[in-house]
């Protein structure tokens, strides 16, 4: 199995993912930034959801489970 291109590295205590890491590129990114590059284009297996009003970054749904968030 390869391995995943995002990870999250840090939750909040209700479970909210907060910090994020590309194991491909290298380099953390906090929720914020995550979700501007979202929108930007920059992560094409990804989109944004708004949850309880914070925008939120979330895998595309799909077969594969190596995109998923977790």
């Amino acid at each position: 199995m390869s391995r995943k291109r995002v990870s999250v590295t840090k939750e909040s205590d209700s479970g909210r993912n907060l910090q994020f890491r590309d194991n491909r590129a290298g380099g953390n990114m906090s929720r914020a930034d995550f979700v501007k590059k979202i929108e930007a284009g920059q992560y094409p297996n990804y989109h944004v959801r708004e949850i309880n009003g914070v925008k939120t970054p979330v895998s595309n749904p799909d077969k594969s489970e190596t995109n998923n968030l977790d």
